[in-house]
């Protein structure tokens, strides 16, 4: 974890009572049934919760399971090499 200044920390906690204090301005300069449908849209969205990952792909890439014939090879064993020191 990191720690950071009393400097760092004042700064970000004004950051974010400033985005407060914008959020709060923008919902107040919409009309009432938008700010409502907005709001249960959100809540909607944060009790679905976060989406699983997905894999680590080329954008555009169908998974695709290989060719019959093409699988990856297994990992070899690992054995230690005989050392030839013929002295």
């Amino acid at each position: 974890m990191a720690r950071h200044s009393k400097h760092e920390r004042e700064r970000r906690s004004a950051e974010t009572e400033r985005v407060k204090q914008i959020e709060a301005a923008w919902l107040g300069s919409l009309p009432p049934a938008t700010a409502k449908a907005f709001a249960d849209s959100v809540a909607a969205a944060r009790a679905r919760g976060p989406q699983e990952k997905r894999p680590d792909m080329a954008p555009g890439t169908p998974p695709r399971p290989p060719r019959p014939g093409h699988e990856p090879k297994p990992p070899k064993d690992e054995r230690p090499r005989r050392s030839s020191n013929r002295d």
